[in-house]
């Protein structure tokens, strides 16, 4: 597949994120998908055809080959990494939808048919602000990519008993004749970068929470803010309406006190 094309649409999503965000597509691209496209992948093309057993039974290696290792490690990071950068592509697709209107509303407001370069430049650059319904789809996106993430450990770990490649395993699947032994190719070395890349999903986990810590505190800030003021100004709307009662009253005792005055000097 062409990570190439996934960095463009990823790229595109970076410039309306946090500072976190940034940091975490950066260690998405440079310490996950290009080690794995660089490296992992030449470590792991001789899985198969160097997962040799100690018997010459027809059958049994690939019987023993399939139940150690149901899934590559290399087709389960790729598949990871897809599903991780999926609700990237859904922020991306709220934010041209939202710069698909503002257009509208540009082309309404000058009354032509087609924006000036200039105009639509500017539209590009623009950052558009994480409140709103863009909130929503971010803060969205960031507890889809803990769950895939976290899902994708535990399948992990759970197929393979661990993180570490042993270096010999034991093997009595039919169709071998008794209880053989069959022996993995590099084993040490599987093991370092398989806990390279599970270290490197630990950091990109807290990335996502600590970016999704900062989100809500930033939006619990911004509905403190703005109940104060509403607070402020319904204070300041309660004292004027008291001025104005206040002052009805006044009027009220003055005129009073004139007739009063007017009858007795009559």
């Amino acid at each position: 597949m062409s990570w190439g094309v996934l960095y463009a649409q990823l790229g595109g999503v970076n410039k309306h994120s946090t500072s976190l965000g940034k940091i975490w597509l950066s260690v998405l691209f440079i310490f996950r998908i290009t080690i794995l496209v660089l490296a992992a992948e030449s470590v792991w093309g001789d899985e198969q055809s160097d997962f040799t057993c100690n018997t010459q039974q027809p059958g049994c290696k690939n019987v023993c080959y399939d139940h150690f290792f149901p899934v590559s490690h290399i087709r389960l990071w790729c598949l990871q990494l897809i599903f991780v950068s999926t609700p990237a592509l859904l922020v991306a697709m709220h934010v041209a939808y939202r710069k698909r209107g503002d257009k509208r509303t540009m082309l309404s407001s000058n009354g032509t048919d087609k924006l000036t370069d200039l105009d639509l430049e500017t539209l590009k650059r623009r950052r558009l602000p994480i409140t709103g319904p863009l909130w929503w789809t971010y803060t969205s996106s960031l507890f889809f990519r803990l769950v895939f993430e976290g899902g994708f450990m535990y399948a992990l770990y759970f197929v393979y008993g661990g993180f570490q490649m042993p270096r010999l395993v034991k093997c009595e699947q039919w169709p071998c004749p008794n209880k053989v032994d069959c022996f993995i190719s590099r084993p040490t070395e599987k093991t370092v970068f398989t806990i390279f890349m599970v270290s490197s999903s630990a950091i990109c986990m807290v990335l996502n929470v600590a970016e999704l810590s900062y989100l809500i505190a930033k939006a619990l800030m911004r509905c403190s803010a703005r109940g104060k003021k509403r607070r402020l100004a319904y204070t300041d709307n309660m004292m004027l309406d008291n001025a104005n009662v206040q002052n009805k009253k006044n009027e009220m005792l003055l005129s009073s006190s004139t007739v009063t005055t007017s009858n007795k000097m009559c």
